[in-house]
């Protein structure tokens, strides 16, 4: 079964947030810290790769915090995976190993490629405006809350 790491969920979580909060004002990463509970050493650093791969757009200053670099629908769940570099990590084929059996070379290692590139070409599919859809459909579908008298 495939796991994303968990660098993985959180950079998709805070780009979410961006995507979805970020229409007025720039969000803060303190603000998707406290949404999400993601811990801000990892999200700093990811999103200064996500600026410096221009996905994102940091605005400095009191006010500043991220917006995205492009519209929602230029911006796809593969181009966060590239830039994170953890998505396809488990299944890669190993290019240093070469001295193990034979048998791995001819047939393991077009397998895990195969994988990859099937990975790859999915997650290229999937942009950020539909995930913000998909995130607007639950909530409203879900029935509001009724009080008990």
């Amino acid at each position: 079964m495939f796991r994303a790491p968990r660098i993985t969920r959180y950079t998709l979580e805070a780009v979410l947030d961006i995507a979805c909060h970020g229409q007025e004002r720039p969000v803060q990463s303190k603000d998707i810290t406290e949404r999400h509970g993601i811990p801000r050493r990892y999200l700093e650093q990811v999103m200064q790769e996500l600026v410096r791969a221009g996905l994102l757009q940091g605005i400095r200053g009191p006010r500043g915090g991220y917006r995205l670099a492009r519209h929602p629908a230029e911006i796809t769940v593969g181009d966060i995976a590239r830039v994170i570099g953890r998505i396809s990590d488990g299944v890669e084929a190993d290019e240093t190993r070469r001295s193990g059996p034979p048998i791995a070379c001819p047939t393991i290692d077009p397998l895990l490629e195969d994988i990859r590139r099937t990975i790859d070409a999915r997650l290229d599919a999937v942009t950020i405006a539909s995930l913000c859809g998909m995130a607007d459909a639950p909530a409203a579908e879900t029935p509001a809350p009724t009080t008990g008298t």
